[in-house]
């Protein structure tokens, strides 16, 4: 298949081999520091096509494309960065790594229960690399799809890069998966994730997701990717998209629902011929692309960014899909903002855009309860209070109900807020939310 692009040939960058590129010579010394230092904390990889398509260099640090996957030092708190940097030009291995496994502790590898909350079993065996949170969805990390064709810095999936075994989601084959879903027959959305499962060659994708493909109760088939944007050339000029785009038509004819889980941050991601090209292949196999992305900090707080992104989408046929709130994990002091500033950008770029993008929703929230979208910021009662909802619970009798915080000006995530008019705690919070053992019963429960 003809490219559009002059980097046809898919090349990684390490904190290392970065050096050797003519990009090396364009970051400032403090730049070229940070890099020594926090990418030994923070994984980093990139390739030609974003150094070489998608970042301005006349305007680094400042960039959003550079922000999101460069490292900088104030990535890491103060204190952490310069003893690190200490013990780096002490060269001690074993001092270094220990203090680089305390700020891995002290960043919350595993927010929102992921680690001890969502993971199951099957006939007393634990599955890995396959996670049931709610009731309709379960979540699948394929071992082959646990990297990306760059790493974004605010990545929540971060633990997935750093090498640590223990801190990976990791399935090494489908099986497992299939006969877990054969027992629960209440699934009907398998999400694939990772990482990128778009770096896996077709082969390998098609060996995880035709056996899926036989389970009647599996309506849809979610696949989660960033290539859209860091790599489109993987839906357009790489050496197996023809056999790609045949597995997405024999998804689809399948009769199940092929959706693309397309991360796009930021407009320049679509301003590309090949990134648009690669819209117009994936719709053309009968595959829905959604967009998706959280409001960060330096990258993507310009509201009419996001009402371009979304204005663009819709007129090559992806469509907005969500706008979700930074996590609480990786560098999250860096990239958060308050939760006030991410409704004010949802709302004003909401009222920029024709009713077609506005299938967006937003901002929300993947705490540990479900998705908590924040709805408005109102006064009720005399009281200021943000007005929040579930669109996705552990118990799915808490979907759609409203509640209310009070309107906290400086909380960046949900765990920082509490309870309006006096409560003490909000509806769902109870003895039997926060036990592990008892959370199969809210899946399941009707």
């Amino acid at each position: 298949m003809q490219g559009l692009s002059p980097y046809d040939r898919y090349k990684p960058y390490t904190s290392r081999s970065i050096r050797e590129t003519q990009y090396w010579h364009k970051l400032t010394p403090q730049l070229q520091e940070a890099m020594d230092v926090v990418a030994r904390v923070m994984p980093f990889r990139t390739n030609d096509y974003v150094l070489g398509t998608l970042i301005d260099w006349d305007n680094i640090p400042d960039d959003p494309i550079f922000r999101m996957t460069f490292p900088h030092r104030d990535m890491l708190l103060p204190e952490e960065y310069d003893a690190l940097k200490r013990l780096i030009e002490a060269g001690d291995p074993s001092a270094i790594k220990r203090r680089i496994e305390s700020i891995w502790l002290r960043m919350n590898p595993h927010p929102a229960g992921q680690l001890t909350h969502n993971g199951v079993s099957l006939d007393g065996k634990i599955l890995e690399g396959i996670q049931h949170k709610y009731r309709e969805t379960v979540l699948f990390f394929p071992g082959a799809g646990q990297t990306c064709h760059a790493y974004c810095t605010f990545c929540f999936r971060w633990a997935q890069f750093i090498g640590e075994e223990e801190l990976k989601f990791n399935a090494r084959e489908s099986q497992e998966l299939v006969s877990y879903l054969q027992q629960h027959t209440e699934v009907t959305d398998v999400l694939i994730t990772g990482g990128d499962p778009m770096i896996m060659n077709a082969r390998s994708l098609a060996g995880y997701i035709e056996p899926l493909l036989t389970l009647p109760h599996v309506n849809s088939i979610r696949i989660g990717t960033k290539s859209v944007a860091y790599w489109p050339q993987r839906f357009v000029s790489d050496k197996d998209t023809l056999e790609l785009l045949a597995l997405f038509e024999r998804i689809v004819a399948a009769g199940k629902n092929l959706s693309i889980m397309g991360h796009y941050n930021h407009p320049v991601e679509l301003r590309q011929d090949i990134a648009r090209q690669a819209v117009a292949n994936i719709r053309a196999t009968g595959a829905t692309l959604r967009m998706q992305a959280p409001v960060i900090r330096h990258i993507n707080e310009n509201p009419a960014d996001w009402a371009a992104l979304w204005t663009e989408g819709v007129r090559l046929g992806a469509t907005p899909y969500y706008m979700f709130v930074e996590r609480d994990t990786g560098p999250s002091h860096y990239f958060a903002m308050p939760l006030a500033r991410a409704f004010e950008i949802f709302q004003a770029a909401y009222r920029s855009v024709s009713g077609l993008a506005r299938t967006v929703r937003g901002p929300s929230m993947s705490t540990f309860y479900g998705k908590v979208l924040i709805n408005g910021i109102e006064t009720v009662a005399g009281e200021k209070v943000f007005v929040l909802q579930f669109l996705q619970a552990r118990n799915p009798k808490w979907v759609l109900r409203t509640f209310y915080a009070g309107f906290d000006p400086h909380a960046t995530w949900f765990d920082e807020l509490r309870p309006a008019f006096g409560e003490r705690a909000f509806f769902f919070q109870s003895d039997a939310v926060t036990t592990p053992e008892l959370i199969p019963v809210l899946l399941q429960s009707a």
